[in-house]
């Protein structure tokens, strides 16, 4: 009887501790209006890195360090991706997994009502899925603040983005996500 109590005891501190966990992830989000960050991005093997912002709702603009000089921006309803020899490719954002990632109200939702798991005791990571997406969000166990996120994009290529150097609530200019051709 006492290593069933004892066990009942443990699961429930382990669900105090990562309900407690969960809040400063909230909180964290709450706090944020946008973040800018370094990325490194991994597609099927493939590497690329850059620089992007979010502004939530649904607001990015990476800067890609490619030779391509790629940019991918979001004014929260278009998404457009353009490449140096002036290739623009556009997509309604709620076709892509972005329309999740970018959405904090969204994200805060989803991480009140999941389980949640910790992986290698640094990272806190959500299995989203929504609209026949599957978004792994990941934490920082630490400071609770977005580290990344690993979704298929909308070519069914794995993308696995992790996040550093964060900086939140910067100041933005006025156009940064001004989609490019709309002038």
């Amino acid at each position: 009887m006492k290593k069933i109590f004892l066990f009942f005891v443990i699961i429930n501190l382990n669900n105090f501790a990562f309900s407690a966990i969960k809040e400063n992830i909230i909180k964290n989000l709450n706090y944020i209006n946008n973040i800018s960050f370094k990325f490194e991005q991994n597609i099927n093997g493939k590497i690329e890195t850059g620089n992007c912002i979010i502004e939530y709702p649904k607001k990015i603009f990476c800067k890609y360090d490619s030779k391509n000089n790629k940019i991918l921006v979001s004014n929260g309803k278009s998404l457009v991706i353009k490449t140096k020899s002036g290739s623009y490719y556009r997509y309604r954002i709620e076709r892509t997994p972005l329309n999740y990632i970018l959405d904090k109200d969204f994200i805060i939702n989803e991480i009140q009502t999941l389980k949640g798991r910790i992986i290698d005791d640094k990272f806190l990571n959500f299995k989203i899925i929504k609209d026949g997406n599957e978004i792994n969000i990941f934490f920082d166990k630490k400071d609770f603040f977005l580290i990344g996120w690993q979704t298929l994009d909308i070519y069914q290529n794995l993308n696995i983005t992790f996040i550093h150097s964060l900086k939140i609530n910067q100041k933005l200019k006025k156009n940064t996500f001004k989609l490019p051709g709309s002038d």
